[in-house]
Order: structure tokens, then sequence, then C-alpha cells
């Protein structure tokens, strides 16, 4: 669907050079979404779609494979070679709960794909036109995008078939569109990053793109320069802030923690991770608490920190002042006969916990319960809440194993009667 082709950029012309980025081009797992093989469709590589084309296959059939170069980033390359650049770029797989857009959350893509974003901006603005083709499974704001771009494509969801989405970018000898563009939207298209129902923008104001809007070749709408405002706090005040849930909620991600190291667990739902490989002192896996494959069991087998850290600090002053905690659900697997401490940092050298072996010590094994720890408990014990750099930390040692997910910061939850009392702790 073509949402955007400001100057008659498309189509491409056989025989042109074509610079072709992103990381999206040639991943037909990223084409065909969750419900892909696995149940996210995470973890698929181009060998397990042995009949499937990429678009960058389908670009370099339909341009002439000598006259196309690949990167995954245009880092280093002279675009004065070139005499386009086509950016592939999108949501990653996900299915069911994974791809939930919590509802404080903005519909801006480039909040949750930020490498979206950088990749346009490293490219564009440099005397040759770019094409973006973006792969999602919804309308999204992506008004900081289209900006970016002389041509933009929703291509949504394209599957196996990659070469479909270059039929229509590429023409004819005769530089003519050999396939039109005849799609339409059946649904708004945003054009605030905090839409009202049916995309709609403040007082009403109507979407960027409605329904049944869809340009085709030959059509003279040009889109031009659109604003952008991305609300840093999100779309309203948040009662709650999602870290962790079958996946990482931005700005935060999950690491391991040991040995002076840390590592990056990634978004992997099939893998057993042991770290470190020579002497491993955590091993990780994806099970059940409330819905498939949406926790992390954990076992110690060593002295070792499993965590979320921010990309930045998080102030979560407004969240104690309502009360908030922070919550997450566990199944105990393994009770500890070592400390289990549950830790928040504020930066270098500041590091609040709280005891948790008498509450893990006492739980029933297989069976989840909901841990509080008021914000006050943290901030008791020095932490600057202003400031929080890793909301969560759970650092313990063998022998200890237990799940974790609906890792988050609740308001109001620290006056919940199940709350953890802070005045009885060590």
């Amino acid at each position: 669907m073509l949402l955007k082709n400001d100057r008659g950029v498309l189509p491409l012309k056989p025989g042109s050079k074509v610079l072709v980025v992103g990381k999206s081009a040639d991943s037909v797992a990223d084409q065909s979404g969750g419900w892909t093989l696995t149940w996210q469709g995470t973890d698929n590589s181009n060998a397990d779609f042995p009949n499937a084309d990429s678009i960058l296959a389908g670009i370099r059939e339909a341009v002439g494979n000598g006259n196309v170069t690949f990167r995954d980033s245009p880092d280093d390359v002279d675009v004065a070679g070139f005499d386009a650049i086509v950016a592939v770029v999108g949501e990653s797989p996900y299915a069911e709960g994974a791809g939930d857009i919590v509802p404080a959350s903005t519909l801006s893509h480039s909040t949750r794909r930020p490498e979206d974003l950088a990749l346009l901006q490293a490219i564009a603005g440099k005397g040759k036109p770019v094409v973006t083709v973006f792969l999602s499974g919804r309308p999204l704001y992506v008004n900081d995008l289209l900006n970016l771009s002389d041509a933009f494509v929703a291509a949504w969801l394209p599957g196996s078939e990659g070469k479909g989405v270059s039929d229509v970018l590429v023409g004819g000898a005769d530089g003519k569109p050999a396939h039109n563009f005849t799609g339409r939207l059946s649904f708004s298209w945003p054009g605030v990053a905090c839409p009202a129902p049916g995309a709609r923008g403040a007082g009403d104001a109507p979407p960027l793109f409605g329904v049944g809007y869809g340009l085709s070749y030959g059509t003279d709408a040009a889109v031009g320069v659109l604003p952008v405002s991305i609300p840093s706090a999100g779309c309203a005040d948040a009662s709650t802030l999602s870290i962790f849930n079958m996946r990482d909620f931005a700005p935060f991600a999950l690491h391991l923690s040991g040995h002076g190291e840390q590592f990056k667990l990634g978004a992997d739902l099939n893998a057993t991770v042991e770290w470190p490989r020579d002497r491993p002192l955590l091993r990780v896996r994806t099970v059940q608490i409330s819905t498939q494959q949406d926790a992390k069991e954990v076992a110690w087998l060593g002295p070792a920190s499993f965590l979320s850290r921010g990309q930045g600090a998080s102030n979560f002053n407004p969240m104690r002042s309502a009360n908030g905690a922070l919550q997450f659900d566990t199944v105990l697997t393994t009770p500890p006969k070592s400390p289990v401490l549950a830790s928040m940092e504020c930066g270098r050298n500041c590091v609040a916990s709280v005891d948790l072996t008498k509450m893990f010590a006492g739980l029933e094994p297989g069976r989840r319960h909901t841990v509080i720890v008021p914000l006050a408990c943290f901030a008791s014990r020095g932490a600057d809440l202003g400031g929080i750099e890793v909301p969560f930390r759970i650092t313990a040692d063998k022998p200890f194993a237990a799940a974790f997910t609906a890792i988050q910061i609740v308001a109001g939850a620290g006056q919940d009667s199940n709350a953890l009392d802070c005045d009885i702790q060590p």
C-alpha cells in the first residue's frame, strides 16, 4: 500500500544503482510475523522458508542483481554512487500478548524501535531519494519516518512473497509502472502519537490517512512535511509501568550479571541460556506462569544477579507519591539457602536492597505468588527514586531457582494488604 510518493520517486528503474538497507530487508521471518513456525515467529532464519523470497531477493531480481548493494546499516557507505536507497524496516515478529501496546504507551514506532529512526536519519538528506518499506501488523505513528522518506510503502506482513513487494516498487524496462498500487486503508492511520478512537487527534482532528486512503501511480497527492510530537511521558499519567511480561518493555531490558560482567538476555523464547559459558552462574529458560512463554525461570549456579536495566534514569517519585510498589509474579522451584535480595539502582554506588530470603523460603514450590515491595522500602534504604536505572534486580547464590514475570511498578500497590512490611525486614 503506497502512502507517500512525493516527486514521483517510485517506481525504481531496472538497471539503476540501488542501495538496500535495514534489518528486515533480507528477513522472511520479519515479513511473516508471529504464528509462523514458532508461536512468536522469532528465531527463524531464511533457511526455514526454503521456497520463500525476501524483499531484498525481489529487488535484486527486478533491478538486476549486479546493481543492488545490501547493507544491514549505512555505516561507511558512500550513497553518492547510488540512484536510490530502499530502507526495509518495521516491527519484529510477535503474537498475542507480546505485541500488546499498553494503554499508557504511545503508538510511536520509533519509541519501540529507535534503530529504524536512526537508520533513516543516517541516509536521508544526502541528495538521494529514500524509499521506505515498512513492515507491521497494524498502523502506527510514523510521522518522523515519513518525513525522512520520499516514498513510503506500508507492506504489512507479506509472508513468503517478497517479490510481490518488488513488483510494485520497480517499473518495467520502459521506466513506467509494471504493476500498480491498488491497496486502500480499511482503517485509519494515526497522525498523532496518542490518538483517540478512529486514529483521530485532539479536538476530533481527522487521522493522517483516513479509511479508503491509498495512492496509485499517477495520483498527484504530496504528503509533505508532517508535525512530529512524541510525549516522553506516554499518553497519560500511567498507573502501571511495565518492565517485563513475556518480553521487555522499552526502555527496559533483562540482563544477567556476575563476575563483574553483564549480559543482555535478548528476546529468544526458545533457547536455554547458561551464562557465562565457561563457568555458568545462571541458567535461564522460558516457562509459563500465566500464559504461554510469559516467564523466565532462573536457576542460580553461583553468586549472580537477574535484572532489568533501563536505557537511562527513570523518575519513580510520582509513583512513590501514589503509594507505588515494585510488583512481580513468581513461582518457586528451589528454595534458597542463602540471602535473596531485591534491589533498585540509582547510578554508580547507589543501590538499595530489600531482603526477600524469608519470603521466598516460605513459598510453596510450583505455585504462583505475587510479590509486592513498596517503593518506600527502597527509598528508606537510600534509593534516589528520581533517577532509577535498574528498577528490578534479584541477587542470590545457589541453590535457588524461581520463575519471574509481570514485573512492573504499580501505583497504589504499596497499600495492598499483601505488600511487604519494610519495618520487619532485616
